[in-house]
C-alpha cells in the first residue's frame, strides 16, 4: 500500500507539470499568432514550413477515412447500377423470347404462303390450340369452326410443307384435324413420276403405309407422293411425302409436313362436286333411227 501511494505521489506532480507545459505552449502559440509584426509573421511562416510537412503522418488516417467513405459511396452506386442493369437484362430476355416466338410464327406463316395451291381453292388459316395425340389417336384442335369460318368435315389441312390431314369433327369455334399417321386415316394418292395409284393408310407410326399399289415394281424409294383427288375428298396435287422402304419391307411414306411443330395450319375450302339433277340430264336427246333400219322394219311388218 505504501509503495502504491509513493508511486501515485510521484506521477501526480509530473502530470500536473506536463499539463502546465502544454497550456503554456498553447498560450504562447496563441499569443504568437495574435502578434502583428513582420518578425512574428516570418517566424510563423518558418514554423508552418517546418511543422506541416512533418505532419503528413497525422493526416494519413483522415485521408484514408475520406477515401474509404468515397469508395463505399462508389460501391453503393455500382451496386444500385448493377441492380438496374439486372432488371433491364431480365426485361431484355423477356423481349428476346417474345421476339423469337414472333419470328418463328412469322417464318411459319411465310412458309404457308409459299405453298402453291389451285387458284380455285380458298383457305382458312388457324392456330393449333391443343395436341391430343396419343399412341391410339393422332389429332389436333384448331381455333376455326363452322360458325365463323364455315369449316366442314372432310376438308384437307396443310402446313407450310405439305398435307397434314383432314377435318374430322367441327364445332362452332373449333375443329379437329385427323392427322395422316392416324390409324383411321385413308387418303388416295398418286406416286410420281410413275403415276401409280395407291392408298395411304395410317398405322399410328411416323411412316404411314402405301397400300394397294397398282404396280409396286415401278415404284422406287425417293418418289414423290401427292394426293390423287379420287373420291372427291382431297384436292389433287397436294404434296404428301417421299416413298421410303420400311424395316418390314413395305413401301411407306416419309411425310413432308413437320408434325413436331404444328402451330399454324391451313384448311382448304374444297368445293363439293356439282350434282346433276335429275339424273336424266346425263342422257342426251333421242336420235332418229337410220332410214335402212326403217325399211327393214316395214318389210318385216309386210311379211
Amino acid at each position: 500500500m505504501a509503495q502504491n501511494r509513493s508511486g501515485e505521489d510521484f506521477v501526480k506532480p509530473i502530470r500536473q507539470l506536463a499539463v502546465g507545459l502544454v497550456v503554456l505552449c498553447l498560450l504562447a502559440v496563441f499569443l504568437l499568432w495574435r502578434i502583428d509584426s513582420p518578425r512574428a509573421e516570418r517566424f510563423r511562416a518558418q514554423f508552418v514550413d517546418w511543422v506541416v510537412p512533418n505532419m503528413d503522418w497525422a493526416l494519413v488516417p483522415v485521408t484514408e477515412t475520406v477515401d474509404l467513405v468515397r469508395r463505399f459511396q462508389s460501391y453503393a452506386a455500382l451496386q444500385k447500377q448493377n441492380r438496374q442493369l439486372r432488371d433491364e437484362l431480365k426485361q431484355m430476355k423477356a423481349w428476346k423470347e417474345a421476339a423469337l416466338q414472333l419470328e418463328q410464327e412469322n417464318a411459319k406463316l411465310l412458309d404457308l404462303n409459299k405453298v402453291r395451291l389451285d387458284p380455285a381453292l380458298t383457305v382458312v388459316t388457324g392456330q393449333v390450340l391443343a395436341d391430343s395425340g396419343s399412341p391410339f389417336r393422332q389429332s389436333v384442335l384448331l381455333n376455326v369452326g363452322a360458325a365463323r369460318d364455315g369449316i366442314q368435315d372432310g376438308w384437307a389441312v396443310t402446313d407450310g410443307l405439305g398435307l397434314v390431314g383432314r377435318i374430322s369433327g367441327v364445332g362452332e369455334r373449333s375443329s379437329r384435324v385427323l392427322l395422316l399417321p392416324d390409324s383411321a386415316s385413308r387418303v388416295p394418292v398418286t406416286i410420281q413420276p410413275s403415276g401409280q395409284r395407291a392408298m395411304l393408310s395410317g398405322d399410328n407410326s411416323s411412316l404411314p403405309v402405301l397400300d394397294f399399289i397398282e404396280s409396286p415394281e415401278e415404284v422406287r424409294p425417293g418418289d414423290r407422293v401427292v394426293s390423287s383427288g379420287d373420291g372427291g375428298v382431297f384436292p389433287a396435287g397436294l404434296l404428301s411425302g417421299i416413298v421410303v422402304l420400311g424395316r418390314d419391307g413395305r413401301l411407306r411414306l416419309r411425310l413432308t409436313a413437320d408434325y413436331e411443330r404444328l402451330e399454324f395450319l391451313r384448311v382448304l375450302r374444297t368445293r363439293s362436286a356439282e350434282e346433276i339433277y335429275p339424273p336424266e340430264g346425263l342422257i342426251g336427246p333421242v336420235l332418229p333411227e337410220p332410214a335402212a333400219s326403217l325399211e327393214q322394219t316395214d318389210e318385216a311388218a309386210d311379211g
